[in-house]
């Protein structure tokens, strides 16, 4: 009998695993008790917990296990969040949420796939997890509650300026077909009667009725990104929450602006344990992919395994570094290595500078210690001034 069999029956203990393949309309319960035992599958709707409570009742009569035998199940993260993680909690089940890019498949061009297998899939993985095998998949980190609400403003934010300059650049496109470049802004229904064609025409009327829809929806997402935008100034201002003192001392760095501390904060070291300088570069997304098999030994680039908001920004972050904090030791590191070289050789650079970059902002925030050479401004600057917080 293997160490992962004899997992179930150490110490006298017995399990049930299961394991959550969810639709949108059914989910399919894939149990068993070890390794060796063939998975019992069950479908119930999607979001039924009673019917959830009565599967585990008989799927413990099936393996003829006590009604108080332990259970341990998994899923993985995807549309329906962590809901059901904190739900499973509360039932007092010990739960893990798999990152879904980390599960093993096979790697033949064809393959079976369903909701049944990857159901029967996963809960022999589980087993394997449980029974020592860590490194068979790996578990995302699930945030509480109150951490998880406080993405939501800069992440509304930010598909709100994504839509915005859809509708702008829709406007743009219009113009552009009958020979005008203008740019979007407030007063761009004042503008628009003034217009002239290349024949000195006024824009045509069905033209201009549908611009003025499409303006329409753009104000009206300004007017929503202005609105969370004041919101979240307001509660930097007055908020003494360890998160939102955090935003404050990144605030403190001249080069980082309102945008990109509230989102390292709230997506990243507001809540996230990490331990080292390998877990923070790994977890946004931005450390190396070698290939060595044979003969061939190349770079393949970063994984872009981690959070796609943080490292975009982080990209961002790192060409403004080097604008705002010329005199800083990362700025000389990339000058010295980077600066002569060509502008593709400066592109790869800025990533390797926005993981270092990445890496003093945590030892930053942990010990207090600013990046060498960092020049510091006072965060009430940057939203509003002093004398608008003593007011």
């Amino acid at each position: 009998m293997t160490a992962t069999q004899n997992q179930s029956s150490k110490n006298g203990e017995r399990r049930l695993y299961v394991s959550f393949e969810l639709g949108w309309s059914q989910w399919k319960l894939a149990f068993c008790s070890a390794a060796a035992d063939p998975a019992r599958v069950r479908a119930i709707g999607a979001r039924n917990m009673e019917a959830l409570r009565q599967e585990l009742v008989k799927a413990k009569e099936r393996f003829g296990l006590p009604t108080d035998a332990p259970v341990y199940s998994c899923y993985e993260a995807g549309r329906d969040g962590f809901w059901l993680h904190r739900w499973l909690s509360a039932e007092g089940i010990d739960n893990v949420v798999v990152d879904s890019a980390s599960i093993e498949t096979p790697r033949r061009g064809r393959r079976a796939k369903n909701d049944r297998l990857d159901a029967v899939k996963l809960v022999s993985m589980l087993v394997r997890y449980q029974g020592g095998e860590k490194k068979v998949w790996k578990v995302v980190h699930v945030p509480s509650g109150e951490d998880e609400d406080r993405r939501q403003l800069h992440r509304d934010l930010l598909e709100l300026k994504a839509e915005r300059t859809q509708h702008s650049n829709r406007i743009k496109g219009l113009l552009a077909a009958v020979g005008l470049a203008v740019e979007v802004g407030p007063k761009f229904l004042q503008q628009l009667p003034e217009l002239r064609t290349w024949d000195q025409q006024a824009v045509p009327a069905g033209l201009q009725e549908r611009l003025q829809r499409e303006f329409a929806r753009w104000e009206f997402v300004d007017k929503q990104i202005k609105a969370l935008e004041k919101e979240r100034v307001g509660k930097i201002r007055t908020e003494e929450t360890a998160p939102v003192k955090r935003v404050r001392q990144l605030l403190e760095l001249r080069g980082i602006g309102t945008n990109s501390a509230w989102l390292y904060v709230m997506e990243f070291f507001g809540w996230r344990e990490l331990r080292n300088r390998r877990e923070v570069a790994a977890l946004a997304g931005l450390t190396p992919t070698p290939y060595q098999s044979g003969d061939s030994d190349h770079e393949q680039g970063i994984s872009k395994a981690g959070n796609r908001r943080l490292r975009s920004m982080a990209i961002e972050i790192a060409w403004c570094w080097l604008q705002y904090q010329p005199g800083s030791a990362l700025s000389h590191w990339y000058q010295q290595r980077y600066g002569p070289g060509k502008s593709r050789l400066r592109r790869i650079g800025i990533v390797a500078l926005a993981r270092k970059l990445l890496v003093a902002l945590w030892r930053y925030l942990e010990t207090g210690e600013a990046p060498q050479g960092a020049k510091l401004v006072d965060w009430h600057t940057k939203v509003g001034g002093a004398a608008a917080v003593s007011a």
